[in-house]
């Protein structure tokens, strides 16, 4: 029985996999910073690159 004890006294002291949990937070937070950053850059670039095309097809004629 106190071995028992001992072991759920272990169990209740063990904070190992606290930083791993952490570290998987910040990660997630700076994949949603990234996704919502992403889809507010889009129309710019897309109006970048259409420009650049626009310009390239009018120099060629």
């Amino acid at each position: 029985m106190k071995n028992m004890k001992q072991i759920l006294t272990n169990l209740m002291n063990e904070d190992s996999g606290q930083d791993l949990i952490e570290y998987a937070l910040v990660a997630a937070l700076v994949g949603l910073g990234a996704v919502a950053a992403m889809g507010g850059l889009k129309n710019a670039v897309s109006n970048t690159f259409n420009a650049i095309g626009t310009s390239l097809t009018n120099a060629t004629t």
